[in-house]
């Protein structure tokens, strides 16, 4: 594949995971945008089918817009790894440790990267008792877009009720206040830091809803904190392994100066709906939508 322009891109899409409206409001804008840059592209959507498609559409490339779990674990990215297919964003590896909050966090703390504390335990524990002292949040392990997060204020007696569609065990950990921060990095380069209000908890509808969340671009920022989530965000794709494109999530208590920064988790598939953080980023950096599709398409077939 490498020295050949690919000229066919198979845009993977919706999949089975909680997260599936958002991969089709993703790939949708995508594979507008790799048509108008010129490409030949093939929608899609990514079921129990998918290795026959992808067998009969022949891609030079595939465009992985699918979010979630099987599609940004480590699971799809093996079977275009096992159909020598290249694609977009990250490899098995880094994309199944991203996934994995409790790996992700192990890998923080061993690149110097600050934390909360936090606690695996089965979805009983966390209703029988409070796990940590609150306020805490209460998520799956091995989900995105802030789907089925609960958080346990101060001075609440009860532990939460969970929800039956909640997995066996979960991830307790402590609340971290403050203002909510994110930083793209691409390439070799972290874009810019952009500060997220909403009128309350950045949940999934803050997230995806047109007017959910406000952005201030770049962030009003003390410089050494947009410096420190810049540097943050790149120490953190490199130390998960990474490729093409990353988005990294903060908290930063202005109380407590840079003691205050923390991160929250790493994105190796950022999204790309028209309400989304990462392609804003680029934009602001005078990268258009179609320009940055079409870098990660070409990132991807230069791997091979």
């Amino acid at each position: 594949m490498s020295g050949r322009t690919p000229k066919h891109v198979a845009v993977l899409m919706g999949g089975p995971s909680a997260e599936r409206e958002v991969s089709l409001s993703s790939a949708r804008g995508c594979a507008f945008a790799l048509r108008e840059e010129g490409f030949d592209v093939s929608e899609i959507d990514a079921g129990d089918d998918l290795v026959a498609l992808l067998c009969a559409t022949a891609p030079d490339v595939v465009f992985n817009a699918l979010h979630g779990r099987w599609g940004e674990d480590g699971c799809v990215q093996g079977l275009l790894e096992w159909l020598r297919l290249p694609y977009t964003h990250s490899g098995v590896l880094a994309s199944a440790t991203a996934m994995d909050k409790t790996r992700t966090k192990d890998i923080y703390r061993a690149a110097g990267l600050p934390v909360v504390e936090s606690r695996i335990v089965s979805r009983a524990e966390a209703m029988a008792a409070h796990v940590l002292p609150p306020p805490y949040v209460v998520k799956p392990n091995n989900e995105g877009s802030s789907v089925g997060i609960y958080i346990v204020h101060e001075g609440t007696d009860e532990p939460p009720r969970l929800a039956d569609t909640m997995p066996g065990t979960v991830m307790v950990e402590t609340y971290a206040p403050g203002r909510e921060l994110t930083c793209t990095v691409l390439g070799d380069r972290a874009l810019t830091v952009t500060e997220i209000h909403t009128d309350g908890w950045y949940d999934y509808d803050a997230k995806y809803a047109t007017g959910g969340s406000r952005h201030t671009l770049p962030a009003d920022l003390p410089p050494e904190i947009f410096a420190a989530c810049q540097d943050y965000a790149l120490r953190a794709h490199a130390a998960l392994g990474c490729r093409s494109i990353s988005r990294t999530d903060f908290r930063w208590d202005d109380t407590r100066g840079a003691a205050g920064l923390i991160l929250l988790e790493t994105n190796t598939q950022p999204g790309m709906t028209p309400t989304s953080l990462s392609p804003e980023q680029a934009a602001h950096h005078g990268i258009t939508f179609g320009a940055l599709c079409r870098q990660l398409v070409e990132e991807a077939s230069c791997d091979r």
